[in-house]
């Protein structure tokens, strides 16, 4: 429940419906990976029917869970999840021992991971994106809390369509990446297999070139065109 919470946190909103006055709110789950969404929908126990939707890009299409249960999403509400939280989202009550859980699901909906290559050395990285200050600077604070490693610097994506939100960014390296993993995946019973499989990579790139590697942990700020993507 920790990883549904936090992947309705990214990738899920509580739609208002003002013909329905009884109980007007309705959970929206969306994925592009239908086989993900069907996990989804299991761990919730429903039987509601998987539609589909237009994407963001041209031709493309994604996959929506609708839901309707009063009871689901007045506990959203109460954890801190309500209408219309795009840039408005406050930091989500998640106790101790459910973090990871909530972090993985936040990551699978919100978050990347890739390996590139800087001056030919294999590197990773991890970020975590929201529209909302408030929200990433807690996950912030608690992730490096738990991993016991410094804060991390928030930085901005400032959109290039004025009509599009500020967007704010944490990114993890390197070490700090292998701690994010083994603190994410820990006792995982569902997570987004192609994402899963970028770390599987990364640790199968430092086997084969573990005489030759050598660690470098370069700064966030260092430029994207720098960057030679080996795994999408």
């Amino acid at each position: 429940m920790s990883y549904l919470l936090g992947y309705i946190t990214a990738d899920g909103c509580i739609e208002v419906s003002k013909k329905r006055k009884n109980h007007p709110f309705t959970l929206n789950i969306t994925s592009v990976n239908l086989k993900h969404l069907y996990k989804l929908r299991k761990a919730l126990k429903s039987e509601h029917k998987i539609s589909r939707k237009p994407g963001g890009g041209l031709n493309t299409f994604a996959y929506q869970l609708q839901i309707r249960n009063p009871i689901i999403t007045n506990d959203l509400m109460k954890l801190g999840i309500f209408p219309r939280k795009t840039g408005h989202l406050n930091p989500i009550k998640v106790p101790r021992e459910y973090f990871p859980d909530f972090v993985r699901g936040f990551f699978d909906g919100d978050g990347s991971v890739y390996i590139y290559k800087v001056n030919n050395t294999p590197q990773i990285k991890v970020d975590f994106i929201s529209t909302s200050y408030h929200f990433i600077s807690n996950l912030n604070s608690r992730i490096c809390d738990n991993l016991g490693i410094p804060l991390k610097n928030i930085h901005k994506q400032i959109p290039k369509n004025r009509k599009k939100l500020l967007k704010y960014s944490v990114c993890f390296y390197i070490d700090d990446c292998e701690r994010l993993y083994k603190f994410m995946y820990k006792n995982a019973s569902i997570f987004l297999n192609r994402k899963h499989r970028v770390f599987k990579k990364w640790e199968n790139v430092k086997l084969k070139n573990r005489r030759y590697y050598i660690k470098q942990n370069y700064p966030s700020k260092i430029g994207w065109h720098l960057n030679q993507r080996v795994f999408a």
